[in-house]
């Protein structure tokens, strides 16, 4: 972690060279030299954080690296602060700042002989290594005394595997550390019908260590069984010679071969010249971390994800763990029960966590013993009984975070200071990591890609990794929402807190417990070092905003807010206090911490001159002051519904906004108000998100400059129309464009027509669309976007039947109608809607007669039908919708919902559907 510290220190650095080469006579060289000296370091970091568990010394002279990088990130950004506000007798301290960090680094450089260590400790790192693979080994012989929950898993593995479908050529099983991924394939290796199945079986074991020569050796030796002199043979074997055998035996014999816990891409590349891709019965199971290297492997293989055990399998693995030698007639006492249930759920589901526990109560026999492990349960399990020996599941759970490549592991301490069982907002989350600097700015030069787009990447790959898990997927098939399960967000927090990443403040309040837990004492526990980022817990009534300990803190570089729904700011002063202690803030989130209605925002809100990330978005601020503009870095400015929401209420905003060019992402309340009675955004050159476009105070052709908008919001039907018309010349486009919405705020839709043809060609990579109002006609299914995967069509009105259309979009997934068509009957045809996995049809009010036929709708998940009062009969081709899960009717006559319901004269058309419910 300590080298993305150092990363952004060399980046800072080398803008400072680059931007005020002018201003830093005299000291240039030396800022150069600094730049060197902590590339270097950085160098070194890559192999001694590997070692920093081993040896006090390279702990303690990696926590100077850091705290060296931060000082040198300061000097940079003070001198920015004082340029920017003119204070010219401060920026003489420059020079000596840095006459001092040169002196701090030489000192580091003589202390550890040009940044190496000696051979004694290399090969104590040897030792502890070689010790901690051959403890985490897996054989293939041993079998888990207590299997619970696996039997639909081995059931479907076992299926691939003696299918004879010939893309099952590899089988991936993957999930996060401890779910139970070499059991499963352990249990699949010995299983009946496997045995009965092939003719030879191989165990490896992979690891992050990968040696192909080890790994081709015991392959062939399984698979042949030779004599000594064959085996002697083997072993000396070339290389080549070596893999063509192996090759050759798998065309040869029908063989199973197991790849236990494999890590990377690259440790298949050294395996792979000894598997046949074709021409072979032969089959690979794969066990790993990562669902990116199955895709590697093998595009057709079979992808299995574990899941983590319910409650009940939960508490039966306990009570075989905790209960070793019960009988029959056995029963829990009662105490012992409830306090077993409410550990066993603390480990969340996880496998390797029930084991552990029972194991560790298994020899504890008092209720007093329980009680004790009870009340410590995250210290027993992730740091083991005696805090220097570290326990199993926690040397598990950390290779995870030790095996990321360094610039990933701010991204997952990033996520320690959401809330227990938080659903993260991923479009937040990867804007406040592009404002901490988290990706280097100069990939959007480099690899021609947003930043946002990268810090995406980064998050794909912590999921891919089995360390973060989705939550809600959007239906563009971007991830909307993640999480991080309970044990891996304990190993975040951990590792934040050894890191001094950042400090939480008030976390006890997050865990839904008053159970004195390490996760408590770890949240209240102030980090060594410097504290950089806090994330604060706050009450109902907000009477601080800043711990008394952290006043004196000016090097604070993030402030997250976490509360309860009814937040309220007792003073603004308070506000006016973090806008002038805290100068050098990049992140500021205050969301959802309301004041009083009409207040104003302090001016002292300008200091922020480092500013990246600021959210008032429902603060009930109503004016806010001109300083707004000195925030020349911001990057992502959210102001919505940040009055409370009425038809008349409006925010003063100044015309100040358009100086704010770094601006990515601008969230404008729902109703702007100014004295000016104009606000100009058309110098927003890098704005890629405008939600809420005051058309009533903007000229909507100054649209067309944003050349880099990725989504708009237009709120104010009276507008839509000389929206569309901006496209009507030629060459007229927002070709970034993927998502656009033309809102209401009123319940009923505005009857002005809106061009969709217009549209459409003026915004040729849309994936999303919404409009709410009147279309006359949908444009030809050529002129649609290619891309284009929602749709919302509310208050359109259509007298033609749009399902004609609308069902040749070949990637449309999400389709949602309101009074979108006005006539009697619909028809939904073979092979349409090809894609679609939601369906709304709402407030049809003279539809009669919906026809579907068979082959349409092959993968729709939701159906919705709401508020149609004149269909009485349920389309007869739902029955071959065969994908579809869920069915919701709502406000619909009871004749119609008799007729569906078991025993209904349409129930056999919707009898294979597992989820209906009826709403009203």
């Amino acid at each position: 972690m300590v080298e993305a510290v150092v990363s952004f220190a060399v980046e800072r650095l080398g803008d400072l060279l680059i931007d005020e080469a002018r201003l830093l006579i005299g000291v240039g060289d030396n800022v150069k030299q600094m730049k060197v000296e902590l590339k270097w370091m950085q160098c070194f970091l890559r192999d001694a954080e590997k070692r920093k568990h081993e040896d006090e010394i390279i702990r303690n002279w990696i926590s100077e690296i850091k705290n060296i990088a931060y000082k040198a990130e300061d000097v940079v950004e003070n001198y920015a602060l004082y340029k920017s506000l003119d204070r010219v007798k401060n920026l003489h301290h420059v020079g000596s700042e840095i006459e001092s960090i040169k002196s701090e680094i030489s000192e580091l450089t003589r202390s550890l002989q040009t940044y190496g260590l000696n051979a004694t400790r290399e090969r104590e790192s040897d030792s502890v290594n070689k010790r901690q693979r051959e403890l985490r080994f897996s054989y293939s012989h041993i079998v888990e005394e207590y299997i619970v929950g696996l039997d639909e898993d081995i059931n479907q593995v076992v299926g691939w595997l003696v299918s004879n479908d010939r893309r099952c050529r590899v089988v991936y099983i993957c999930g996060m550390g401890g779910l139970g991924k070499t059991t499963l394939a352990r249990k699949v290796y010995h299983h009946d019908s496997i045995r009965r199945h092939f003719d030879g079986f191989a165990w490896a074991y992979i690891s992050q260590q990968c040696k192909k020569r080890d790994v081709w050796e015991g392959i062939l030796i399984k698979l042949t069984s030779p004599s000594k002199e064959e085996k002697d043979e083997i072993l000396n074997m070339r290389d080549d010679e070596l893999a063509r055998k192996l090759y050759k035996v798998q065309q040869v014999k029908q063989c199973l071969i197991i790849l236990d816990d494999i890590w990377t891409n690259d440790a298949w590349n050294l395996l792979r010249a000894a598997f046949p891709s074709e021409n072979s019965r032969s089959k690979i199971v794969f066990t790993s971390r990562r669902k990116d290297v199955a895709s590697y492997v093998d595009t057709d293989g079979f992808l299995h994800e574990l899941g983590c055990l319910n409650e009940a399998e939960s508490w039966d693995l306990f009570q075989r763990k905790a209960f070793p030698r019960r009988d029959t007639e056995f029963r829990v006492d009662e105490d012992f029960e409830k306090l077993g249930r409410e550990m066993a759920g603390k480990c969340a589901g996880l496998p390797l966590a029930i084991i552990v526990l029972g194991g560790l109560l298994a020899s504890r026999e008092t209720l007093e013993d329980w009680e004790m492990v009870h009340k410590y349960i995250t210290s027993y399990l992730i740091r083991g009984e005696v805090l220097e020996k570290q326990s199993r599941l926690a040397e598990v759970l950390d290779l995870s975070y030790d095996d990321l490549p360094y610039y990933l592991k701010p991204c997952f301490l990033y996520l320690s200071q959401f809330p227990e069982d938080h659903e993260i907002p991923t479009k937040k989350l990867i804007r406040l990591l592009v404002a901490e600097g988290v990706v280097p700015s100069n990939y959007e030069i480099e690899r021609e890609e947003t930043m946002e787009r990268v810090a995406e990447h980064y998050l794909n790959n912590l999921i891919s990794r089995c360390m973060v898990e989705v939550g809600q997927m959007g239906s563009s098939g971007r991830i909307k929402t993640c999480r991080l399960h309970d044990l891996m967000r304990e190993l975040c927090l951990r590792k934040a807190r050894q890191e001094g990443f950042l400090h939480i403040i008030g976390g006890s309040q997050q865990n839904g417990t008053n159970n004195v837990s390490s996760s408590t004492n770890m949240l209240d526990e102030k980090p060594s070092g410097v504290v950089r980022r806090l994330a604060v817990f706050l009450d109902q009534q907000v009477n601080h905003l800043i711990p008394s300990d952290q006043k004196e803190n000016k090097g604070l570089r993030s402030l997250l807010y976490f509360h309860e729904k009814k937040c309220r700011l007792g003073d603004l002063k308070l506000l006016k206090n973090v806008f002038e202690n805290y100068r050098l803030l990049r992140v500021l989130d205050l969301e959802g911490i309301k004041g009083k209605e009409g207040d104003c925002l302090p001016k002292e809100v300008g200091n922020l001159l480092m500013l990246k990330f600021l959210s008032l978005k429902r603060t009930y601020l109503q004016v806010l002051p001109p300083t707004l503009g000195n925030l020349k870095n911001l990057q992502t400015l959210n102001l919505q519904t940040i009055t409370k929401v009425t038809w008349d209420s409006t925010v003063q905003i100044p015309n100040v906004i358009g100086k704010l060019k770094r601006l990515r992402h601008l969230y404008l309340p729902n109703w702007c108000g100014n004295v000016t009675d104009i606000l100009q955004l058309e110098d927003l050159v890098n704005l890629q998100t405008l939600v809420n476009f005051p058309a009533n105070k903007c000229d909507v052709k100054d649209l067309l400059k944003l050349s880099k908008l990725r989504k708009l919001v237009l709120n104010d039907p009276r507008h839509f129309q000389d929206f569309s018309e901006i496209f009507s010349s030629p060459g007229k486009k927002l070709k970034y464009l993927q998502s656009l919405s033309l809102k209401t705020d009123k319940f009923s839709f505005p009857d002005k027509l809106v061009d969709l043809e217009k549209l459409v060609s003026g915004c040729p990579s849309l994936q999303k669309i919404q409009i709410e109002g009147r279309i006359q006609k949908l444009p030809e299914i050529g002129l649609f976007p290619r891309n284009l995967s929602k749709l919302t069509l509310w208050g359109s009105r259509f007298v033609d039947d749009p399902m004609v259309t609308l069902e040749k979009l070949p990637y449309l997934k999400f389709l949602s109608g309101w009074e979108m068509f006005v006539g009697k009957k619909m028809v939904c045809s073979q092979n349409g809607f090809p894609q679609l996995k939601f369906l709304l049809l709402r407030g049809l009010p003279n539809l009669e007669e919906w026809t579907i036929e068979d082959g349409a709708f092959p993968n729709l998940y939701r159906l919705a039908v709401v508020d149609c009062n004149k269909l009485k009969i349920v389309p007869d081709g739902l029955k071959f919708a065969t994908a579809l899960r869920e069915i919701e009717i709502r406000w619909m006559p009871k004749s119609f919902k008799s007729r569906i319901v078991s025993g209904g004269e349409d129930y056999d058309k919707v009898q294979h559907v597992p989820y209906i419910a009826f709403l009203n």
